[in-house]
């Protein structure tokens, strides 16, 4: 036999010395329109992100059309003085671009994404689209059709349905936010181009705007580019809207939304908490993830795990609008689905959960997986300039500070277990909460009652 020649390995890799991450920085100027701009340079980034926010809150929209701010922001997109719808979307598709745009509560904002080398022809396009947006009848009436279509689907939808019944008992029924974001087909029907166009002229102009660009701009001259776009957006001077205070009911009870032979209960369990501005917060996030922000979390633990109810159940904290006086408001909710049959043993031992919380508090074990999973893959989550453009967006549309991100995940990092037990079980207790319930009433009402987590109400479907 040949005697085999001795094989010579490569030295086995070694991991790096890890480098020091941080939320990006972005640089705040204003255009002599007054529109004011938060810029930030990605290298690597060839698709630009760029967000645009407008002061058109939904609390601004005229009795009686909810979802006239839906409506104009999609029809943003439906032609200008230049093009036409179809015109615009085939200007779009040239330059690789992709528009949209939403209402919420804060307001209206659109998001572009675009190579960087096409940035000033798509950034021209939502310039023309901020500044003469055609709102054509026929585009108009076609957007409204096709919302009023899409109406019996959300309320087809069990979380859908549970969010909207959730909104409609915290809130007073005088607050645009016990309403549908999106409006109703009884406000929706009455939404006309006129509508549209006069929400506009009272809500829309780059005084009370911000853009936020985000990506390479190597070899860009932004500033020449902004000034022949949207610098040559016009509008009054106009001040921000004051912000009217949130008010909010969470005392304890339980709504069920009846739907007869339903084979599964959707649960969402809420009540209004205070926003990004309160010191808390940090303490709030960590400890709500480790109450049901993974797979690990407690609540999945009893109830996916160990009982099988469900295939999964999320606890979170979502800013609903935020102030410059602190009169925001966030909505902290637990959110699942769980068999009919064991829709009372489930919310039993979800309440157990929450008792045991109070009681014994997290573990630095669970704790430390929280910071692991919410700091350490942070870089990861912002790989694109579109994660990094909308959180600076959000940072901007909650009157948060340009480095409100970057001490976020420092004050996390710093929260210690029992400042993040404090705060979850401050921001869920047992007897402040209002339970929506999407599933069949007859079968599921009388275990619900015998746990004694507050009155029970059954409304229709609908």
């Amino acid at each position: 036999m040949t005697e085999l020649a001795a094989m010579e390995f490569h030295p086995q890799p070694r991991a790096g010395e890890a480098k020091p991450w941080a939320f990006p920085a972005p640089e705040r100027g204003t255009l002599d329109n007054g529109l004011t701009v938060l810029r930030c340079h990605r290298p690597g980034q060839q698709v630009v992100a760029v967000e645009v926010l407008l002061d058109a809150p939904l609390d601004a929209e005229p009795a009686g059309f909810d979802g006239v701010a839906t409506i104009m922001a999609r029809a943003f997109s439906e032609g200008t003085d230049k093009h036409s719808a179809e015109e615009f979307a085939a200007e779009l598709e040239r330059c690789g671009a992709t528009l949209d745009a939403h209402a919420d509560h804060p307001g209206v904002r659109l998001s572009l994404e675009v190579p960087a080398s096409r940035l000033g022809k798509a950034l021209g396009l939502l310039a023309d689209a901020l500044r003469a947006p055609a709102f054509a009848d026929s585009e108009v009436e076609r957007l409204v059709r096709n919302r009023l279509d899409e109406i019996p689907h959300e309320l087809a939808n069990p979380s859908r349905r549970a969010a909207k019944e959730l909104s409609k008992e915290l809130f007073p029924a005088t607050s645009r936010m016990s309403r549908p974001r999106q409006g109703t087909e009884d406000t929706v029907e009455k939404i006309d181009s006129a509508a549209v166009r006069s929400y506009y002229e009272r809500h829309v102009r780059p005084a009370t705007a911000t853009a936020v660009v985000v990506g390479d701009l190597t070899g860009i001259d932004l500033d020449e580019l902004l000034g022949e776009t949207l610098g040559d957006w016009t509008g009054s001077t106009s001040q921000p809207r004051p912000v009217p205070p949130v008010g909010a009911d969470d005392t304890g009870r339980v709504v069920i939304v009846d739907r007869p032979g339903a084979v599964q209960t959707q649960l969402l369990i809420g009540r209004v908490g205070s926003d990004r501005h309160d010191r808390v917060w940090p303490a709030q996030v960590l400890g709500t993830y480790c109450l049901g922000g993974t797979l690990t979390s407690r609540l999945d633990r009893v109830l996916r795990e160990e009982k099988g109810y469900t295939y999964g159940v999320r606890a979170f904290g979502q800013v609903l609008r935020s102030a410059p006086d602190d009169t925001g408001a966030s909505m902290l909710a637990i959110s699942g689905s769980v068999d009919t049959p064991n829709t009372g043993p489930a919310l039993a031992d979800l309440w157990t959960v929450l008792r045991t919380l109070a009681a014994d508090g997290l573990t630095d074990a669970e704790r430390d997986v929280a910071v692991q999973n919410l700091v350490g893959v942070a870089p990861l989550k912002y790989e694109t300039a579109a994660a990094v453009a909308g959180t600076l967006a959000d940072q901007v549309e909650q009157y948060l500070p340009d480095d409100y991100q970057a001490t976020l995940y420092q004050q996390l990092a710093a929260t210690g277990t029992v400042e993040a037990t404090a705060a979850v079980v401050n921001a869920f207790p047992v007897d402040r909460l209002v339970t929506v319930l999407v599933g069949d009433a007859e079968q599921i009402r009388e275990a619900v009652e015998a746990l004694g987590i507050g009155e029970v109400t059954v409304v229709p479907a609908e």
